[in-house]
């Protein structure tokens, strides 16, 4: 295993870190890794917010569901599906450019998330840990009036780095599960109860473990949650300002 793929493999989220701060450089180096994602016909169809404001943070933590280590994180960025930089484009080179529409947003949501990826794996290979937040789909209307955020540009993640303590360094990742119930050969195919079922046994190890009573807390917990709630509330009044069709 090359040192790339076993990185990889090692990554974990980080939630705690050392009050030690991620230097200039190591930022720029992070930041710049992010821009030389790919991106669709080379448009980089997001913008990146460093949020170095401790008052921003602070709230940022609040109202991505109350997530103190967010405000404690050292560093900060947070990735725009942005379309209305080459509307604007558009605009200043005289064209009367039709408004963007919802194939244009995911096309921009794949653009910041590939950044978002390499920024992560950027720092890792610095020995910085990161965490994803996708709570930042929240709270659309606070975050927007936040953030500036102009009616064309969502929020896809905000990623938080720091450098790891000791407990997280050592913290053991979760089991993935088993490439043979994620990769489907030419089409796709549901999966039968039995191996349903199976795949989850294999990463809950666990004592007691349940497959009905695991999927019955994990659907309160999670599924029904109020955040994912709001969450879907949040992306529906993102998405109005797209049109369905050009």
């Amino acid at each position: 295993m090359n040192p790339v793929i076993k990185a990889l493999y090692d990554r974990k989220s980080v939630r705690a870190y050392l009050d030690k701060p991620v230097s200039e450089s190591e930022q720029n180096q992070i930041i710049d890794a992010a821009i030389q994602a790919p991106s669709a016909g080379n448009q980089i169809l997001y913008t990146i917010l460093h949020i170095e404001d401790q008052k921003i943070k602070n709230q940022l933590a609040v109202l991505c569901d109350n997530q103190p280590f967010i405000a404690a994180a050292p560093f900060v960025l947070i990735f725009l599906a942005d379309c209305r930089r080459w509307l604007d484009g558009y605009s200043y080179a005289g064209i009367d450019a039709v408004e963007p529409g919802q194939g244009d947003i995911l096309l921009a949501c794949e653009d910041a998330a590939i950044a978002a990826q390499n920024a992560v794996t950027a720092a890792d290979s610095l020995g910085i840990g990161s965490c994803y937040i996708g709570d930042i789909l929240e709270n659309k209307e606070k975050v927007s009036a936040l953030l500036n955020l102009d009616e064309y540009v969502l929020p896809i993640t905000m990623v938080v780095f720091g450098y790891p303590t000791k407990q997280q360094a050592e913290r053991q990742k979760p089991k993935r599960f088993n490439k043979k119930y994620i990769v489907r050969k030419n089409t796709y195919s549901r999966m039968e109860k039995d191996e349903m079922t199976e795949m989850f046994k294999e990463v809950h190890s666990e004592k007691g473990y349940d497959y009905t009573e695991f999927m019955k807390a994990f659907y309160a917990r999670k599924y029904m949650s109020d955040f994912s709630r709001e969450m879907t509330r949040s992306v529906h009044e993102y998405l109005a300002a797209f049109k369905s069709s050009k």
